[in-house]
């Protein structure tokens, strides 16, 4: 009996494909940040000239940031004369903008000096920095083979400087730079319940790190 002949068109071409599709898979390793976010938000902050407490990287507003600020020590003690401490349930916070309300609000015991977001890439940067940036200094940290693209010159520079983003580099070696300068041109938003909200998150995250003043009781 004859043997059947293989399709040895078939299975070249299918070979064809499988190899076409290794091919097409080998892509370049991704980008890496050099160190971890919160040394990279310790260098960029010292480096914006931020002097405030940095706080260990969090999820607000569902953008993970690190916000740098400083206790407010005297609002702090009235607030705890007043027995109000940091208040993170954002409803109560939100009646505290009421006209009604907001004569007896308690005071933001925070001073927010900005906020910084650590990412790989400017994209994911930039869409956890801009919902901060309407409300004060906000700056992106990219490690520095991210800038190095026609990507980034043609895109990421121009929407930094209209959200008024500062941006700053980190090499391989994690050594810092400052690649844009942010600006205070743009308009910012007056306090809302979302800033009030984002103050409160702060205040509680100063006193978790140990920010509280030893005097005070």
């Amino acid at each position: 009996m004859a043997a059947t002949p293989q399709n040895t068109e078939s299975s070249t071409v299918a070979g064809g494909a499988k190899r076409s599709r290794t091919t097409a898979s080998r892509v370049l390793p991704p980008i890496e940040l050099p160190a971890s976010v919160e040394e990279l938000a310790h260098k960029a902050a010292a480096r914006l000239g931020w002097s405030g407490v940095v706080l260990p990287a969090t999820t607000l507003l569902g953008r993970k940031v690190c916000i740098v600020a400083k206790l407010r020590t005297d609002v702090h003690a009235e607030r705890i004369a007043m027995g109000v401490g940091p208040v993170s349930d954002r409803a109560t916070v939100d009646t505290w903008t009421w006209p009604e309300l907001a004569a007896t609000a308690p005071a933001p015991a925070a001073e927010i000096l900005g906020v910084l977001a650590v990412a790989r890439h400017w994209r994911t940067a930039m869409a956890s920095a801009v919902p901060f940036a309407r409300y004060g200094e906000a700056a992106m940290v990219l490690p520095s083979p991210a800038v190095l693209t026609e990507d980034y010159v043609a895109n990421c520079l121009p929407r930094s400087r209209a959200y008024g983003l500062a941006i700053v580099t980190a090499d391989p070696h994690a050594m810092i730079d400052l690649d844009l300068e942010g600006h205070n041109e743009r308009v910012l938003l007056d306090e809302d319940p979302v800033s009030r909200w984002v103050n409160e998150m702060a205040y509680d995250q100063l006193l978790r790190v140990g920010e509280e003043p030893a005097a005070v009781d």
